[in-house]
């Protein structure tokens, strides 16, 4: 249980980082009107204005894109796709990390001329170009053609189970103008120059964009800007409370695995009375009768643990192989399971063998 609530841990945090660990995003923020919350998507507050300003004034920032998206279908002839298009920046390709696996790159050229060029992911490749190369091909997105000029590298699902490589990257302008008809921006997103510097960055940025909306101090912002960092320890709490979750269903078991160590050695206690008290009537002491049985259920326990642990062990394998889900077994999840079958043993073990060290020797010699 433990290793598949680290495993996911991981998973996120890896996922996440693979997305850009300095990277940061601006989006327009949510708001409330009239008692009804608004998701920060239906609001227009990113513009060029912006841009300029970042790329003016921001001293932590090594890279920045705005970002529109838009729904669609994909056709390639008889092929055709539902997907999403990305207008951004080149510099997206940096700040998110992703590379080609063939052909080039637009430029800023392409950018300024609203060009129709894109790149394509795998899983459209998939979907619209079954063992072809569509580099240099012409696709339609809705009724505009998109020449593609370039295939991503495929980086498979994220955190959120979304596939990355179902997407087309075109110039931000040529989704603006030619499919959504709009000026504002849906994102903004930014790299940070390093890791280190990311905090001083989100500060910066804040108070740039301020200015540039011209909100007064006591005017709430009218936008959000999130680091992955923040978005790694969100999710991270939440795979936390789901290890707890797990690992208290696991309690279950041991609890009732301990009570069968009791009944078991309450058994043991009543089918060796008779040997009991030979022991006593020979010089045993009653807490060498307590430590006898004590040892009994804690070695009881820890057999248990053992084959647990190597079962654990097994199982997890079984997980990830079959289901494809992570795992991770720590050293200490392991120490900690051997300590908590010891604990079992001596407290389900304790009262059937105090129960053991008071037998009267006598009554325990008659006994039939």
């Amino acid at each position: 249980m433990v290793a598949i609530g680290q495993g996911s841990k991981q998973s996120i945090h890896d996922s996440l980082s693979n997305m850009g660990s300095n990277m940061i995003t601006v989006s327009p923020a949510s708001n409330l009107n009239g008692g009804v919350k608004i998701s920060g998507s239906s609001f227009q507050t990113l513009t060029s204005k912006d841009i300029v300003a970042l790329k003016r004034e921001a001293q932590y920032i090594t890279d920045i894109s705005p970002s529109v998206s838009a729904k669609g279908q994909a056709i390639n002839g008889a092929q055709n796709w539902p997907t999403t298009m990305s207008g951004v920046d080149p510099a997206y390709l940096d700040i998110r990390k992703l590379s080609l696996k063939d052909g080039i790159a637009f430029t800023e050229q392409d950018v300024l001329t609203s060009a129709k060029v894109c790149l394509i992911g795998q899983t459209v490749i998939d979907n619209l170009f079954p063992n072809q190369n569509p580099v240099g091909k012409v696709i339609r997105f809705g009724n505009i053609p998109f020449q593609i000029i370039g295939v991503l590298n495929p980086k498979g699902q994220n955190a959120f189970g979304q596939d990355q490589d179902d997407i087309l990257i075109a110039p931000y302008t040529t989704v603006q103008k030619r499919i959504l008809a709009t000026i504002y921006y849906q994102n903004i997103y930014a790299s940070a120059s390093n890791e280190q510097v990311t905090d001083a960055a989100v500060t910066e940025m804040t108070n740039i964009l301020r200015e540039s909306h011209r909100l007064r101090s006591d005017e709430d912002n009218d936008f959000q800007v999130r680091t992955q960092e923040e978005l790694i320890n969100t999710l991270s709490s939440t795979s936390s409370l789901l290890t707890v979750l797990l690992t208290v269903i696991a309690g279950i078991s041991l609890v009732i695995g301990g009570i069968g160590i009791m009944n078991i050695m309450y058994v043991s206690v009543t089918e060796r009375t008779r040997e009991i008290g030979l022991r006593m009537s020979i010089g045993a002491r009653g807490k060498d009768i307590l430590m006898q049985f004590l040892a009994e259920a804690v070695l009881i326990s820890i057999t248990g643990g053992i084959i647990g642990v190597l079962l654990g062990i097994l199982s997890c394998r079984i997980v990830t192989l079959t289901l494809g889900w992570p795992t991770i077994i720590s050293e200490s999840s392991v120490v900690l399971s051997f300590i908590v079958c010891a604990l079992t043993g001596i407290f389900f073990g304790y009262y059937p063998a105090q129960k053991a060290s008071r037998l009267d020797p006598i009554e325990a010699l008659r006994y039939e």
